[in-house]
């Protein structure tokens, strides 16, 4: 359909999801906050499908060598989710720095924030990665792996481990971006990345044309460098100062003060992530009693769930941005107003999702070919969990609104309330004290994130994140 046959609306969305994209400027402190949602949250949902695309462009190859190859990478990322915890908790305070200094308008201290928090994500993968280069085969034993997953595995094992310098700084450096309110420059570097991947990974692998086969270790050698390019990219729009995140490489020195506050957001960030990580471990561990079906249509349910709430954290992650920069240029009204506004919009998103779901679970579980019981499983887990996506659209948004603000500790207690005290004795007590079994452990989860979702709200009602000084 030609454009000028567009309702008007239509064209209207168009355009703004096409601004968005294209990274043409918005100031969250500034004009409509609903415009301002949108502009930061459509980069933010590609850049995380395209985090996630990483996983399935590997496998995809890799699967294709054989079951050794493809449990070596199963390993191998259960190892690097310690990565990914730091990776994510120290992107909290990034975000929350960034904005709160750019919401000043004190560009060079949203650099300065940039700068201590790459410093110290290359300290932390120095360290990690030393010790995966030197232990990765006694790691791969210790997760359980047999002696021929270890020979196939342990060149990429080192690869991905020694290399996790690349996925620190890409979480970091995009956080940064994102905090700024660039949301579409961490989009694009993830693109590039992907990109990259996706042509060296058969190559590297299969060794086509002049390349080397390298098996599996060829998927990580593929990985690592797309990523590397991607941060070689930020690293040169940072130093090259041509967006809100002006630096220069006289500027690379500790500040003990700015490190002090990035150490303190981060560090409570961090233990937020590991808590609802660790949660879910407890969960795969109850649910294991119940055999093998029960474990696999879980396990197919929750990566559709996943899957599906990728934009509602597009949303989540805008709204965080939106209330570090409105307080930074001193208006609370407008984070309040603007974190309310995201969580509605996320309940019109997340509600037709919930919906659809309920609806049509068999046919969506149908698409991953399991077998009869499983695929049981996987229906009643998809109905029970989507049942409460209302609640999570809210949850979600308010979660990271508190991080967005710098008030990291009352999310990272809302986890362990929740999660650890409320959720895995809850979905105990269901499947084994109630008889529903696996059943239970879903309606928990539910149940859980619902009560967080409630709590979340009575506290940002009471306003106490207002007046967190970062």
């Amino acid at each position: 359909m030609p454009e000028s046959q567009m309702p008007s609306d239509l064209r209207s969305w168009l355009r703004l999801i096409g601004d968005a994209v294209r990274g043409r400027g918005v100031d969250p402190t500034h004009g409509p906050i609903g415009r301002a949602i949108v502009m930061l949250a459509v980069p933010m949902v590609l850049e995380m499908v395209m985090e996630s695309v990483f996983a399935v462009v590997d496998i995809f190859f890799v699967a294709r060598l054989g079951a050794a190859s493809v449990a070596a990478v199963g390993v191998t990322e259960s190892m690097m989710a310690l990565v990914y915890t730091v990776a994510m908790g120290l992107s909290i305070g990034a975000t929350a720095l960034v904005a709160r200094r750019i919401g000043e308008r004190d560009e060079a201290g949203a650099a300065e924030a940039a700068l201590q928090v790459v410093l110290l994500g290359i300290c932390l993968a120095v360290v990690l990665g030393t010790a995966g280069v030197i232990g990765a085969p006694h790691l791969l034993r210790a997760m359980g792996a047999d002696e021929e997953v270890i020979r196939v595995g342990t060149g990429y094992a080192r690869i991905m481990l020694g290399g996790n310098i690349t996925i620190l700084l890409l979480f970091l450096l995009n956080a940064a971006f994102r905090g700024a309110g660039e949301a579409s420059m961490a989009m694009r570097v993830l693109w590039l990345a992907n990109l990259i991947n996706l042509v060296l990974d058969p190559c590297l692998i299969f060794g086509l044309g002049p390349f080397p086969q390298l098996g599996v270790t060829g998927a990580a050698v593929a990985t690592t460098i797309g990523r590397g390019v991607a941060v070689c990219v930020q690293l040169l729009v940072l130093f090259r100062g041509s967006g809100r995140l002006r630096t220069s490489v006289r500027q690379l020195a500790v500040r003990p003060a700015v490190m002090v506050r990035v150490l303190r957001l981060s560090g409570t960030g961090m233990l937020q992530v590991f808590i609802g990580t660790a949660s879910w471990v407890g969960l795969v561990r109850l649910l294991a009693t119940f055999g093998a079906s029960a474990l696999a249509g879980y396990t197919v349910a929750i990566r559709i769930v996943l899957f599906a709430l990728l934009p509602a954290w597009g949303l989540s992650n805008a709204a965080a941005t939106m209330v570090g920069q409105s307080l930074g240029a001193g208006d609370p009204e407008r984070a309040e107003r603007a974190v309310w506004i995201a969580g509605f919009m996320n309940f019109l998103f997340l509600g037709t999702v919930g919906l659809l779901f309920l609806v049509a679970a068999p046919q969506i579980v149908s698409l991953f070919g399991s077998d009869r019981e499983s695929a049981e499983h996987a229906m009643r887990c998809l109905r029970i969990v989507s049942a409460g996506f209302v609640f999570y659209a809210y949850g979600m948004v308010l979660q990271q609104s508190f991080n967005g603000a710098g008030d990291t500790w009352t999310p990272t207690w809302l986890n362990v309330l929740c999660f650890w005290l409320w959720e895995i004795p809850l979905a105990w007590v269901l499947a084994h004290t109630f008889g529903f079994g696996p059943d239970g452990v879903f309606a928990a989860i539910t149940i859980a994130f619902c009560t967080l979702a409630v709590i979340s709200a009575i506290l940002f009602r009471q306003g106490r994140w207002k007046r967190v000084v970062v």
